[in-house]
């Protein structure tokens, strides 16, 4: 039986506040489990379900799946009313410097990390027909956690400013990402932890360092603990994506390539933070032969 996470290992499980849920609330498994967090527009109870799953998960509570008679994945998320969701192009440009800067940065993170959500259950539950170890499954439940703590530290830290998700508009451009490989483990796993990801780990530091500079200790506190965290997301990619490509008999690295250029669209954009990424297991020759993507 997997263990939960220790307090030195994640502090994903601090708040078992979260772990009420509403009565009427039956889980089947872990599958139906991500089907309802994917589903639900109602953003407290998807936090609440996230660490009310991975709690039965780690606990041995939970089968992976009950079969074909279970419900399928949704095609998109639950969301609410707001925030207006716009095309990247037409979104407009974040404020710079002061509150509303901050205010705006913060918005965005919010937006990302419940993306980061809704697309870490929906990699649980919608590949349980493709044969993996039980470790897979640890692995992203826990990643579906820490996603779900990001939002909250990130609403928390919104809530201070006077503000919460919802008040400005954001795009949909992450979600989009992921709808071309929903038929397609590899590539999701290709187009999620390894780009998406791995650009958090490209772009956190120097807004920590801002943060620091302006004198907002609070936020950089949120920053690093989701900086920290995503390196552990990133390394779960890479490694269940080369455990893919030699279950297939193909090299990782030409694999990547095939499958960002089929799925993803746009560039992989430097700098890199090259020393993060080989760290985590995604070294230069994966996304260096990208840069020039059209």
């Amino acid at each position: 039986m997997p263990k939960l996470p220790g307090k030195n290992e994640s502090d994903a499980f601090a708040g078992q506040a979260h772990l009420n849920l509403p009565e009427n609330t039956s889980v089947k498994s872990l599958k139906d489990g991500a089907r309802q967090i994917l589903a639900t527009p109602d953003l407290d109870l998807k936090v609440t379900l996230a660490y009310y799953m991975a709690n039965k998960w780690f606990k041995g509570a939970l089968s992976i799946s009950r079969g074909t008679a279970e419900k399928p994945m949704p095609e998109r998320p639950g969301r609410p009313l707001k925030p207006q969701l716009l095309p990247p192009r037409n979104m407009p440009k974040r404020a710079i410097g002061g509150k509303n800067g901050k205010v705006a940065l913060l918005h965005s993170l919010a937006h990302i990390e419940l993306n980061a959500i809704d697309l870490t259950w929906d990699l649980i539950g919608r590949f349980t027909h493709v044969p993996m170890p039980r470790s897979y499954y640890d692995d992203f439940v826990r990643v579906g956690l820490e996603e779900a703590k990001h939002f909250t530290l990130i609403q928390d830290r919104l809530a201070k400013l006077g503000h919460t998700y919802g008040d400005l508009p954001a795009h949909d451009g992450l979600w989009q990402a992921a709808q071309s490989t929903g038929d397609d483990l590899t590539a999701r796993l290709a187009i999620i932890p390894l780009v998406l990801e791995a650009r958090g780990l490209d772009i956190t530091p120097s807004m920590i360092d801002k943060a620091i500079a302006s004198g907002d200790e609070d936020t950089a506190s949120v920053l690093h603990v989701i900086y920290r965290d995503e390196k552990g997301h990133v390394a779960f990619g890479a490694k269940w994506f080369r455990f893919m490509c030699d279950r297939q008999r193909v090299r990782p690295e030409p694999c990547f390539h095939q499958l960002v250029r089929k799925h993803f669209k746009g560039l992989l954009k430097p700098p890199f933070n090259d020393r993060a990424r080989s760290e985590a297991g995604l070294t230069p020759g994966f996304y260096r032969p990208l840069i020039k993507l059209t």
